[in-house]
């Protein structure tokens, strides 16, 4: 066949194109159980660092199975399902977010303890400005009282809405709580600063310049922890 044809440059394009193809297809396949794996141990990072512990992905699992002694499903009315298919850790809720009816929204949560002290872990998701941001949120053995956070993106606009994930603003949330002196639900309220966030329990100074991606957060909050308010109150009126 003469190289110099235009038969000859398709024909070994196409090879090249089909290789080429099956090499990368081959790879992606190789690496997948690999990057799951990476998933699964930066998802034990950031529920750690809810309750301020920072460990590398080499001791996530161990430190993870070490300090997390129950995990627990709700369903969308603060109902604990028992016996599903699905473990409170297999639950992605960005996806959840994003592509299953509210109704049908299955809720992680995750007990911590240490010397007998006991946390628990709320993962969320909700949306930002350009896109969704996810978090967790700690809270004392009250269940009610704010302990740690953590909060994370991938589109919001740095130095403005990006800044949820930095500890100036994580660490706001901090003593907050979630419920006022009359046992009613309030959430945390994330607002612009000024008299109305100075000495308030229940709201946090919002980013300046980063508006939309503040109110994100505290619309995420206030509809996911509404959904854990049954369980929280129904343990805690148990332990009296």
């Amino acid at each position: 066949m003469d190289k110099n044809s235009n038969k000859y440059t398709f024909i070994f394009s196409g090879i090249l194109v089909v290789v080429v193809g099956a090499l990368l297809a081959f790879a992606a396949e190789s690496l997948k159980p690999m990057q799951k794996e990476n998933v699964r141990l930066e998802k034990m990072q950031n529920i750690l660092a809810s309750v301020k512990i920072e460990v590398e992905a080499t001791e996530a699992k161990e430190n993870f199975d070490k300090y997390i002694v129950e995990q627990i499903l709700l369903d969308h009315e603060g109902n604990v399902v028992e016996g599903g298919e699905v473990g409170a850790f297999d639950i992605d809720v960005v996806k959840q977010y994003k592509t299953v009816k509210a109704e049908e929204r299955l809720y992680p949560l995750f007990v911590f303890e240490d010397g007998g002290e006991r946390k628990y872990i709320v993962p969320m998701a909700g949306k930002g400005l350009w896109g969704p941001i996810w978090g967790n949120i700690s809270f004392e053995s009250d269940m009610n009282t704010i302990y740690g956070s953590t909060f994370d993106h991938k589109t919001e606009t740095p130095g403005l809405g990006a800044e949820i994930n930095t500890p100036a603003f994580q660490d706001k949330f901090e003593g907050k709580s979630i419920f006022n002196q009359n046992g009613e639900y309030v959430s945390v309220e994330v607002m612009k600063g000024g008299s109305d966030v100075a000495g308030n329990e229940h709201a946090v100074d919002g980013i300046s310049g980063g508006t939309i991606t503040s109110k994100g957060v505290g619309e995420m909050m206030e509809r996911t922890l509404n959904v854990y308010v049954p369980y929280f109150k129904g343990n805690l009126q148990a332990s009296l």
